[in-house]
């Protein structure tokens, strides 16, 4: 007797012989392949199938392709190596190539171990005796020019489909994923504020609105720990979320975090599996900067408990890249958490944290973690520390000789880069914090000059450090006056909590100096008007004195 096969292969070849032998049909041996080889090869059921059919991969790429032919349909990009990735349960097909793979071998998807119903709507399997259920298609067609076109002639008119797909919504290049759409409530609730924003109507953030925000972010960590999209689909998505470092500072920021989150609710869903490595890394990127982005906008309104979630998501995502800059960079922004609602001495060590992760290649990270870290220094003078001003001081030298060595397209981000406006912006309040007001002021003067009217939030921050330099400067009336201005120049719905907390501060030092002057009532009763809060949060007791 021959010895045993060791190859899954042979092993299908001699189950497949003894079958036919007996007369047995392409499902039963499907059926006896999977259940010999699964256990010993882990082979799949689609699989089984096609080499209980005894033919390459080569020849079911090539009956696809047929079939598409005989549609009038454009040839599919189906390939070996995909169909590959199919066998193995790396990728599963979308329902357009379910339906093709169905057709070719005669079988329901739950044979091929999917459990969906077909897209078409009618039977694939062969009735008992070989004679094969018959399969009429659709006769109408969309014209090819129409861009609504998703699958062809294959796919039954809306009022005859009993369920949705996700490739009923993507356009050819996107990813082939789970065929019903995830639509959780805290999409629900994201959508509902963004619809009332955009008819104007005033939205305060109450307790559903943050809990949906911090459900998606845990949803976001089970599945960073837990598919496939295209390359195409991922430069799109990339060109996004770089997209929201224009719009960060002229859009209202609970409207931006609306957007934020509903990007990040799709790049959610498309981790639900695993994807490529390659592809992988990407996802995880563009993960790690939009969960970013949203702690620095939960900064500005106040709820520094939900920034500090977010940016401890950003961080996992950022693991999973191994981009020791990108971690840095979540790093820094996070140390702004801390500058702003806690202790300067943890931003402190945050900043140099982020600093040994940037190493000595320049980049985003290197140049604002030591500009930070002057930040937090200059704080730490104000109340005492004898040798924070000259470390505070070499700390800017040191930002400044990074951000020399930045590329134009890292000084021309807000969000992902450092720009020029804001190292002015960081120096100029570092400056005021030691004590050398009429320096922070020309700095923070020449600051105003590199902001553009649309970067409200910066640009109102360094109006109200401007404020603080005169008050330090013996003139608490000017200060009051500027400090109002700045507030009152910006519409209703640009007043996040940061700038008005940072206002009321002003008016607090000149309290606390000159007593209660009489402007300091009209102060206050102008600062008394709508803005965009969290109600959940506690006002911090340290002012804030720069812009994430």
């Amino acid at each position: 007797m021959s010895d045993p096969p060791r190859k899954e292969t042979d092993v299908a070849r001699r189950i497949r012989a003894r079958a036919l032998a007996r007369g047995h049909g392409p499902v039963e041996i499907a059926q006896e392949i999977h259940e010999q080889c699964g256990p010993l090869f882990g082979t799949s059921r689609i699989k089984a199938h096609r080499l209980a059919h005894g033919v390459a991969l080569s020849d079911i790429v090539a009956q696809v392709k047929a079939l598409y032919e005989v549609d009038g349909k454009p040839a599919p990009r189906l390939g070996e190596t995909l169909l590959s990735a199919y066998e193995s349960g790396y990728k599963r097909p979308g329902p357009e190539y379910l339906h093709y793979l169905c057709s070719v071998y005669r079988v329901e998807p739950d044979a091929l171990d999917y459990q969906s119903p077909c897209i078409c709507g009618r039977g694939h399997a062969v009735r008992p005796g070989g004679v094969s259920v018959p399969q009429p298609r659709e006769p109408e067609r969309r014209p090819a020019q129409d861009p609504d076109a998703l699958v062809g002639a294959i796919v039954p008119r809306a009022g005859e489909r009993p369920w949705v797909t996700v490739n009923d919504l993507r356009g050819p290049d996107r990813a082939e994923g789970p065929l019903t759409i995830d639509v959780g409530e805290e999409d629900i609730v994201l959508r509902r504020t963004l619809l009332q924003l955009l008819a104007g109507a005033g939205v305060a953030l109450d307790g559903q609105f943050l809990g949906a925000v911090d459900n998606l972010r845990r949803k976001m960590d089970d599945t960073l720990v837990g598919a496939t999209v295209s390359p195409t689909m991922l430069d799109q998505w990339e060109e996004t979320t770089y997209g929201y470092g224009q719009q960060y500072q002229a859009t209202p920021s609970l409207r931006m975090l609306c957007d934020v989150l509903l990007d990040f609710s799709e790049v959610r869903r498309m981790c639900d599996k695993r994807q490529p490595v390659e592809l992988q890394e990407r996802l995880c990127r563009i993960a790690a900067q939009l969960s970013g982005l949203s702690g620095l906008i939960m900064i500005n309104l106040g709820d520094h408990r939900l920034a500090r979630s977010f940016f401890r998501t950003a961080r996992t995502a950022a693991d999973e890249t191994g981009d020791r800059q990108l971690r840095a960079w979540v790093t820094v922004r996070e140390s702004l958490v801390p500058m702003y609602y806690g202790d300067p001495r943890e931003a402190l060590h945050l900043a140099r944290k982020a600093q040994d992760l940037a190493g000595r290649t320049p980049g985003v990270a290197g140049a604002m973690a030591p500009a930070v870290e002057a930040r937090a220094l200059g704080m730490l003078a104000m109340r005492g520390r004898g040798d924070a001003a000259p470390s505070a001081r070499r700390a800017l030298v040191r930002g400044r000789s990074v951000f020399d060595q930045l590329s134009k397209a890292d000084t021309s981000d807000l969000v992902y880069g450092f720009t020029d406006r804001q190292m002015a912006f960081y120096e100029g309040d570092t400056f005021t914090s030691l004590g050398d007001h009429k320096h922070g002021d020309e700095v923070l003067s020449h600051a105003l000059t590199l902001y553009s009217p649309t970067d409200r939030v910066d640009l109102t921050l360094v109006r109200l450090d401007r404020a603080m330099c005169k008050l330090h400067a013996g003139h608490p009336d000017a200060a009051l006056t500027a400090g109002q201005e700045a507030i009152l120049d910006l519409p209703a719905d640009h007043r996040s909590d940061i700038l008005v907390h940072r206002a009321r501060q002003i008016g607090a030092a000149v309290s606390a100096k000159h007593g209660d002057m009489p402007a300091l009532k009209d102060f206050y009763e102008a600062l008394a008007g709508p803005w965009v809060t969290s109600p959940t949060q506690d006002r911090p007791s340290v002012p804030p004195a720069e812009q994430v």
